[in-house]
């Protein structure tokens, strides 16, 4: 077995456990009359994420690839662009639905106290300046690696 092969079945292992405790939890500690919401809020993520998150990021990838020679861009820069892309997709699934019931409110105040779009706005900045910070470092790695012998 190849170390990649056993990576790979130890992952998928591991995934299922998580799926397990996930069933596990759900049917102990969520009232049975929310599943119908529960169920109805996974398949708008699965919508958003299949149908919105991963077209940005393969359109993304598109763009920057189709440059047409002017401008070459590295493998390892895109995937940092578009890990972050990702990361600020998720994100916005996750924080999004917090937006929406604190505008049409709650009957307890204190669930949702904060400012969740402005939190969000702020996630977004300091994700871009994470990413500029991953650029610039993968830039000076870059320079400061000798040059390969092409054989």
């Amino acid at each position: 077995m190849t170390a990649l092969r056993a990576w790979r079945i130890g992952l998928i292992a591991l995934g299922l456990a998580f799926f397990v405790v996930g069933g596990i939890t759900l049917l102990n500690d969520v009232n049975p009359a929310r599943y119908l919401g529960i169920a109805i809020w996974l398949l708008g993520a699965l919508v958003i994420h299949d149908g919105i998150i991963s077209f940005v990021v393969f359109g993304a990838n598109i763009v920057t690839r189709k440059t047409g020679g002017r401008l070459r861009i590295p493998l390892p820069a895109l995937l940092i662009v578009q890990g972050a892309l990702v990361v600020a997709g998720i994100m916005t699934l996750i924080v999004v639905p917090a937006m929406l019931k604190k505008s049409i409110g709650t009957a307890n105040p204190t669930l949702l106290p904060l400012d969740y779009g402005l939190h969000l706005v702020v996630f977004y900045a300091v994700l871009a300046g994470v990413t500029a910070l991953a650029l610039a470092v993968y830039g000076v790695v870059r320079r400061r690696r000798p040059a390969q012998l092409v054989e």
